[in-house]
């Protein structure tokens, strides 16, 4: 199915790695944040004064990310398309893992936000060159399975965050939890292990080096006449999918932390067994996403190469809307509730298996990285408010966070409004 030669999987593989700890990094935050968030304020954890600053420094700070690394992805997405993708790799890679590993000695909240914008920035900046590395190296009649098999690295980063949680949180330091989350933090150094992988293997692509002479890219040459039609069109499906991805998702450890503490106290449980089943439950509710999302990408290289790109966005629009009023339109228990996000994830987080591989689909190689880094990123901007509305109603408590989470899912509803405007790339040929 995939018959890639030997040195096309070690780029995969580079790419693989840096956009799954892309994922790790970025999303540790949303693990600790019921102990980190209240340590740095001086509250007591697990009371509902912490809840409450925890949903809505969630928000916040998911916002201050996706800005970040809306700013990440468009700067390094013009430094990729002017001295290579393999440097951009190497150098954002290294830039979130310092970031992130940074936060594990914050001494407090603005320090906390500091940290997260500098990983943040390396973060954003990351896919764009992983992108379009691979869509340069694989074969053209590959290039879907190779995008779709890059964006597993996605939900496997996520597996990856949720059991270093689990471990150092839920049980090599499950009794310090005010001391716990900087232990995770420190696992954000992962990366740059990983980062000289990419510096002893992986070269520059053809493609790229025999345009670098002319490849001065400029953020106004994605609104040119004969490109900003592209430009539109990745930049609303993108839009779409971060916004309703990032509603969803940054909230998830918190959502299932609360359900779990409400669980408890039905149960009469002490507080030390309501922390172990917080861990427990954040665990379940992340992994069924995880493993739906891991589905969903792979599940878009069919639906691309039968049915067509914009077809295949069709489908997971609808799907989203239907996944997301479901889960939380319907009073389920706290424990089916968990289970539904398997089906969130299946069409939420399994959309984005096909932005690897459309939106470079979408640019000529000199403007390849700046455009799906643009498209890809500047969304975040926008996307940015999201998790910044749905913390603020949120933080009123877990009744008010499952019913603005509900109203998210009229968001992909909008991505049906937008299909006129989607540019159909099956069967083309990168220029």
């Amino acid at each position: 199915m995939f018959n890639f030669t030997r040195y096309q999987w070690t780029v995969l593989l580079a790419a693989w790695l840096g956009w799954g700890f892309d994922v790790f990094d970025g999303l540790l935050f949303n693990y600790v944040a019921p102990n980190a968030v209240p340590t740095l304020l001086g509250l007591e954890i697990g009371s509902p004064e912490a809840r409450q600053a925890t949903l809505y420094w969630t928000g916040v700070l998911t916002s201050i990310l996706l800005l970040g690394w809306a700013a990440g992805g468009v700067i390094f997405g013009l430094v990729c398309d002017r001295i290579g993708r393999t440097r951009t790799l190497l150098i954002t890679m290294l830039l979130y893992a310092v970031g992130t590993a940074a936060c594990a000695f914050a001494p407090n909240m603005a320090w906390l936000v500091v940290f997260r914008i500098i990983a943040s920035l390396g973060i954003g900046g990351e896919w764009a060159a992983g992108a379009a590395m691979v869509a340069e190296t694989v074969p053209e009649e590959k290039r879907v399975e190779a995008g779709a098999l890059l964006y597993t690295a996605a939900p496997m980063g996520l597996f990856l965050a949720t059991f270093v949680n689990l471990q150092v949180a839920g049980n090599w330091f499950a009794d310090q939890p005010e001391v716990s989350w900087r232990y995770v933090f420190l696992f954000g150094l992962l990366p740059a292990g990983a980062a000289f992988l990419v510096r002893l293997f992986v070269r520059e692509p053809e493609r790229w080096k025999n345009e670098a002479a002319a490849a001065q890219a400029r953020i106004s040459d994605l609104f040119t006449p004969d490109i900003r039609a592209y430009t539109l069109s990745g930049f609303l499906m993108a839009l779409v999918a971060l916004l309703t991805w990032w509603s969803c998702n940054a909230f998830l450890p918190v959502i299932s932390s609360g359900l779990a503490r409400e669980a408890a106290v039905v149960q009469g449980l002490s507080e030390a067994a309501t922390l172990v089943m917080v861990e427990q439950w954040k665990t379940l509710a992340t992994s069924w996403f995880n493993l739906g999302g891991l589905i969903g990408t792979l599940l878009t290289i069919p639906a691309a190469k039968y049915l067509g790109r914009k077809a295949m966005f069709s489908i997971y629009w609808v799907a989203s809307a239907a996944a997301i009023l479901a889960a939380f339109g319907i009073d389920w228990s706290p424990e089916v509730r968990l289970y539904l996000y398997f089906a969130i994830g299946l069409s939420v987080f399994g959309v984005f298996g096909s932005f690897t591989y459309y939106l470079p689909e979408l640019f000529p190689t000199r403007l390849r990285a700046t455009g799906s880094g643009f498209c890809y990123n500047i969304g975040r901007v926008f996307a940015a408010a999201g998790p910044f509305i749905v913390g603020s109603i949120a933080a009123q408590g877990i009744d008010a966070a499952t019913s603005v989470l509900f109203f998210v899912g009229f968001i992909p509803l909008a991505g049906l409004a937008f299909m006129p405007w989607v540019i159909e790339t099956r069967g083309r040929t990168l220029s």
